[in-house]
């Protein structure tokens, strides 16, 4: 089993993740995880943890992580916007059949307001884009 794992894990965070390296050659045996640096995706730094230097191997291990952890987050921004154009179709879908009338009082200006911000959003991004053209 020891030999199957990585060299490198990463604890996902809100931001980023903790970079371990991982070490099972060790007397005991076991597996221990050394934190090796904190990611930040928003702004690609890499802050060695404690008084560490990261060789470039480190480095490489973690550019290409935050590579492939950037894909996977926008792979998943465009499967909650997709999900979202389901849930709008079956909310109105909701609305015409199976709302009552106290439901629908509840939720219909929050519904209006976010749809005619929404809306109002991707009409001015849509046209910007058609004035670059």
């Amino acid at each position: 089993m020891a030999s199957d794992l990585p060299q490198y894990y990463f604890r996902v965070r809100e931001n980023g993740a903790l970079a371990f390296r991982v070490d099972t050659e060790n007397r005991h045996r076991r597996i221990d995880m050394d934190q090796i640096a904190v990611i930040n995706m928003r702004n690609g730094e890499i802050k060695p943890h404690g008084d560490r230097d990261l060789d470039q191997e480190d480095l490489d291990a973690i550019r290409g992580w935050m590579a492939r952890r950037g894909e996977v987050l926008a792979m998943r921004d465009i499967d909650d916007i997709r999900r979202t154009i389901d849930h709008l179709n079956l909310t109105a879908q909701w609305a015409q059949s199976k709302a009552e009338a106290a439901q629908l009082e509840e939720v219909t200006d929050d519904l209006l307001l976010a749809m005619h911000d929404l809306r109002t959003v991707l009409v001015r991004k849509k046209s910007e884009r058609m004035l670059k053209e």
